[in-house]
């Protein structure tokens, strides 16, 4: 692999880092920056290639404007048995990106042409200002001034990080005024954002049949509490034969992660839109606001090219471990649905993913082996109560029960434990909360539930 519009390689790590990096996040599509290779592609490894690193990070984080965290990935990679370092980076949306010992001019900006970097015109570098992205989430005031991150600190906690006094700042969630932006506001512990979740019982919106809201707390609440409920939705069907046992889920548990996790992400949030699920007894759909970003061709878009829309989010995530690389969304989802399965307009993108047809003909055998049987599923729960003792009028003692047993139980396990509802449970769980007989420390994966008195 040589060089090329996308691709430097520098055998060691140069001065020019920051040129060369300022040069991608003025380009349309990014670009890929590899130490420890020369000019002619040959591997030479880096002595100190942690060092190397971490250098990287702090040069990149101090020495360029506007801020590019969240616009880049520093790896460590392993090539003929030397070690290299892999520095990924998105086409940012605040262009101009410059030197900062420099600032707006020919000497500070650079974009990429060809294999190489060239310092920008003064023409270019003002058309490029004055198309800045200025209506973004960082730079929009927060509504409400008042806004409280506990849920935010324990998540970072359960990664192993403290936020600290200055995260705000750190973490972008100011404005250049000092007020916490709206990036704030949906990583706030209250906000008035929710996720859209709605369960229709045909192919059609004709039957509503479930309609839940996720939110009204931190993005990244939401986001866990939306992943659980669909975890339950993807559920399982089996099919045993004298000569195997075929189990399917309904549809691809790593691509339908990626579709809600990028439609949180990447959403417009900047004319108060939230992203919206739809269930349908063929189908999943899922919408976000705003389309493919400027100055990314629909071929980059589905080619895996970062571009990211809110880039604050876009870190967040990442450092929650939600988000493993820049741009490996797509290629992810794309293994198991086509491009076709995707909508996009001026406005809004859609994908669109059908139930696995092997699973939706299990499940209608199923069904029909009910009716011929005289069974329905309420009956069967009717039945498992009856066998254990339990009846559905205790249910909050039942569930305390299971707590008791298990005090790092999800909500899912739950509901999948009573052939519940997870919108059900999730009410029967507050109004436990509400009559002080329990609460929840710690997040979705590494929390625990408290019994109280």
């Amino acid at each position: 692999m040589i060089e090329s519009h996308r691709i430097e390689y520098k055998q060691e790590l140069t001065e020019s880092l920051e040129k060369e990096v300022v040069a991608f996040l003025n380009a349309p599509e990014g670009g890929i920056v590899y130490l420890g290779i020369d000019k002619a592609g040959v591997v030479v490894g880096l002595e100190d290639a942690d060092g190397v690193q971490l250098k990287v990070k702090d040069r990149l984080k101090t020495n360029i404007l506007p801020s590019c965290m969240g616009l880049f990935d520093v790896l460590l990679e392993v090539r003929e048995e030397k070690q290299i370092v892999k520095i990924t980076l998105a086409s940012g949306p605040e262009k101009p990106y410059y030197l900062k010992k420099f600032g707006l001019s020919e000497k500070g900006c650079f974009l990429r042409i060809g294999s190489a970097s060239e310092p920008m015109t003064t023409r270019m570098i003002e058309e490029r200002f004055a198309k800045r992205t200025r209506n973004s989430i960082s730079r929009i005031r927060s509504p409400r001034p008042d806004l409280h991150f506990e849920q935010l600190r324990i998540y970072y906690q359960e990664k192993g990080f403290d936020l600290g006094p200055q995260f705000a700042a750190n973490l972008e969630l100011l404005t250049e005024e000092g007020d916490y932006n709206y990036a704030a506001y949906l990583l706030a512990d209250q906000n008035g954002n929710s996720v859209k979740v709605a369960k229709y019982r045909a192919t059609d919106r004709e039957d509503l049949i479930e309609n839940e809201e996720y939110g009204y707390c931190s993005l990244i609440k939401s986001c866990n509490q939306v992943l659980d409920r669909l975890e339950v939705e993807n559920r399982s069907v089996t099919r045993i034969t004298s000569k195997e046992r075929i189990t399917r889920r309904l549809w691809n548990a790593i691509a339908l992660r990626e579709a809600i996790i990028n439609a949180l992400i990447h959403n417009d949030y900047t004319n108060e839109a939230v992203p919206k699920i739809e269930l349908f007894s063929d189908r999943i759909e899922i919408t976000s606001a705003g389309s493919i970003p400027p100055g990314l061709a629909e071929e980059e878009f589905f080619s895996g090219y970062s571009s990211p829309r809110n880039k604050v989010l876009m870190r967040v995530f990442k450092d929650l471990g939600f988000v493993e690389q820049l741009g490996s969304g797509m290629p992810r989802i794309l293994k198991s649905y086509p491009r076709e399965s995707f909508a996009i307009t001026p406005n809004f993108i859609r994908a669109q993913f059908p139930i696995d047809p092997l699973a939706l003909e299990i499940e209608h055998e199923q069904r029909n082996e009910e009716k011929n049987t005289g069974k329905n599923i309420e009956q069967e729960q009717k039945d498992k109560g009856k066998s254990t003792g339990k009846n559905t009028g205790n249910r909050s003692d039942q569930i305390i029960q299971l707590i008791t047993e298990d005090p790092s139980i999800t909500i899912a396990a739950i509901a999948e434990a009573f052939g519940l509802g997870v919108s059900t449970v999730e009410k029967q769980i507050k109004q436990l909360k509400d009559e002080g007989r329990l609460e929840r420390v710690g997040g979705r994966k590494e929390g625990k539930w408290i019994l109280i008195g």
